[in-house]
C-alpha cells in the first residue's frame, strides 16, 4: 500500500478494499483507487441548528451506492475510498453513514464500527435537536449506530423490502407528512385539519385524506396530542379508535399521559398513528417512551432511531425527559414481560386488552361521546396554541419550504391577468421554492392534491 494511493489518515473498513477518510480537499480517482464523496449529494434538510443524522432514505441510497461499488467488477482491483472534505457537520454525517453501513452490511458491532471511526484521533460534532437556541442534549454517532443495530435486531430496518420512493413521497408536506417509526406499529404524522387547505405555506389535510392509507396498512388507532383542530368523530364514525392526550406544544407529558398512551398502544388491535401539531416533538416523545418500555432501548437509542426515521423529532426539554424516564420505563417493561411470560407458562391466554383501571380509557371508540372533564377543558385553552404560532406551526412552515412548488400547488386564474399568472407560476416553480407564499395578496384559487393512498 502506497501513501499516494490511500490518504495517510484513512481508516480501513474492509482490508485492502474499503477506506474512510476526512480530508481538506477533494481527491481524484486513479488507476489504483476509486474515490467518492456524498457531501453535496446527500444533504440534511435542517429546521434550525440541527444537521443530522441523515434520514432513512439517504442511508438507503448510500448503502446502495457503496454496495454497488464493492460488487463492481471494474472496481474489484481498486481501493475504494469514501471521503468527506466538508465541515464538521458533513463529517459527522459521513461517519454516521459509513459506521451504520459497517453495522448493517459488514456485521460489526456498533462499538467496533465506532472504534474505527475514532481510531485516527478523529472527533465528531454531536447531533442536536431541531429547536432554536442552546443545545440541551447531545446525540453522538455511537448512539446512532446502536439505534441502527437495535432496529436490525427488532426487524424495523430491512432494506430488502424498503420502498425508498414511498418513504420520500409520504414524508413530503403535500403528501401527508408522515413516517413509520416502527413498521406495522407506530406511524408519526402531522396533525390533520378540518379541511384540506394551505396555511402559512403548509398544505393541511382533512382526516378523510388519510383513510385509504390507514386502512390499507391496518392503522386502527389515532392518538391526538395537540389541541382539537378537527372533530374526532370523523375518525370514529369511520371505524377508527381515536384518543385525545393533550399537553402543551414543546413540553413534556406528565406521568398520567404517559401511562394512558402506553395503555392505549398496548391494547390497539392494529397499528397506531400518533400526531401533535407537526408530528415531531410531542409525538416522538411518547413513541420513544413506548420503545424504552417494550424494547429496552436507551433514551439516546430511541431518540436516534426516531430522528433517522423522522428528522426533527424530540425537541428541547423532551430529550431530557426521555432520558429521565429510561430507568422507570425499563422497570415497567420488565414487569410487563414477566407478567406475560407467567401467564403463558400457567396456560392462560395472554390478555390483549390490558386495562390499568384508568376510567377514561375505553375500547372500540366507545369514549367518543364522553363529556370532557373540567380540567381537560382547561388544558385545551392553551393561550399560545390559540392565539399565536407555536413551535409546531413554525416547524411545519419550515418543512413546507423544502418542497418544489410545482409539485405542491395547482394555481388557477381568478381575477389575475394572464401575464401576472405567468410571472406567478414562474416564481413558484423555482427550485428551491421561495416559500412562504403570500397567497392572501393574490386572489388565486389553490387546490391541494389528496394523494395519501
Amino acid at each position: 500500500m502506497t501513501a499516494d494511493v490511500v490518504p495517510s489518515k484513512s481508516t480501513e473498513f474492509i482490508k485492502d478494499q474499503l477506506y474512510f477518510a476526512i480530508l481538506q480537499q477533494k481527491i481524484k480517482s486513479t488507476a489504483e483507487r476509486h474515490c467518492f464523496c456524498i457531501d453535496e449529494e446527500l444533504a440534511y434538510e435542517n429546521f434550525y441548528a440541527d444537521f443530522g443524522p441523515l434520514n432513512l432514505a439517504m442511508f438507503y441510497r448510500f448503502c446502495c451506492k457503496l454496495t454497488k461499488k464493492l460488487k463492481s467488477i471494474t472496481l474489484s482491483r481498486k481501493k475504494i475510498i469514501f471521503y468527506t472534505c466538508g465541515d464538521q457537520k458533513k463529517q459527522a454525517n459521513a461517519a454516521y453513514l459509513i459506521g451504520s453501513y459497517a453495522v448493517m452490511h459488514l456485521h460489526m458491532t456498533p462499538e467496533e464500527a465506532y472504534s474505527l471511526l475514532v481510531s485516527r484521533n478523529s472527533t465528531y460534532l454531536p447531533f442536536r435537536d431541531a429547536s432554536f437556541g442552546t443545545c440541551m442534549y447531545n446525540l453522538n454517532i455511537l448512539d446512532c449506530l446502536r439505534a441502527v443495530h437495535k432496529a436490525l435486531q427488532f426487524g424495523w430496518l430491512d432494506f430488502s423490502n424498503f420502498d425508498v420512493e414511498e418513504y420520500e413521497h409520504y414524508e413530503r408536506a403535500e403528501n401527508g407528512d408522515f413516517n413509520w417509526i416502527i413498521p406495522g406499529k407506530f406511524l408519526a404524522f402531522s396533525g390533520p385539519h378540518p379541511k384540506s387547505k394551505i396555511e402559512n405555506g403548509y398544505p393541511l389535510h382533512a382526516p378523510e385524506a388519510y383513510f385509504p392509507y390507514f386502512r390499507k396498512h391496518n392503522i386502527t388507532t389515532i392518538i391526538r396530542l395537540n389541541k382539537k383542530m378537527y372533530d374526532a368523530r370523523r375518525f370514529t364514525d369511520s371505524g377508527f379508535e381515536h384518543h385525545d392526550l393533550f399537553f402543551v406544544d414543546g413540553s413534556a407529558p406528565n406521568d398520567n399521559i404517559v401511562r394512558k398512551f402506553l395503555n392505549i398502544c398496548e391494547n390497539a388491535e392494529g397499528a397506531t398513528a400518533v400526531h401533535c401539531k407537526a408530528g415531531l416533538g410531542r409525538t416522538g416523545t411518547l413513541i420513544g417512551c413506548y420503545m424504552m418500555k417494550h424494547y429496552r432501548l436507551t433514551a439516546a437509542e430511541a431518540i436516534a432511531w426516531i430522528r433517522i426515521c423522522r428528522p426533527g423529532s424530540v425537541i428541547g426539554p423532551q430529550q431530557n425527559f426521555i432520558e429521565d424516564k429510561q430507568s422507570s420505563l425499563w422497570a415497567e417493561g420488565d414487569l410487563f414481560r414477566e407478567k406475560m411470560r407467567s401467564e403463558r407458562e400457567n396456560g392462560k391466554m395472554a390478555v390483549t386488552r390490558i386495562l390499568s383501571g384508568v376510567d377514561d380509557i375505553t375500547i372500540n371508540g366507545s369514549n367518543k361521546n364522553r363529556t370532557p372533564k373540567k380540567e381537560e377543558l382547561e388544558l385545551y385553552n392553551d393561550e399560545e396554541e390559540r392565539n399565536g404560532l407555536t413551535q409546531g406551526d413554525k416547524l411545519r412552515a419550515l418543512k413546507s419550504k423544502r418542497q418544489p412548488a410545482h409539485q405542491i400547488f395547482a394555481v388557477q386564474c381568478s381575477q389575475l391577468s394572464c401575464s401576472v399568472c405567468v410571472r406567478l407560476l414562474a416564481w413558484l416553480c423555482q427550485d428551491p421554492c421561495p416559500l412562504p407564499i403570500p397567497w392572501q395578496s393574490h386572489p388565486t384559487t389553490v387546490t391541494v392534491p389528496v394523494v395519501l393512498q
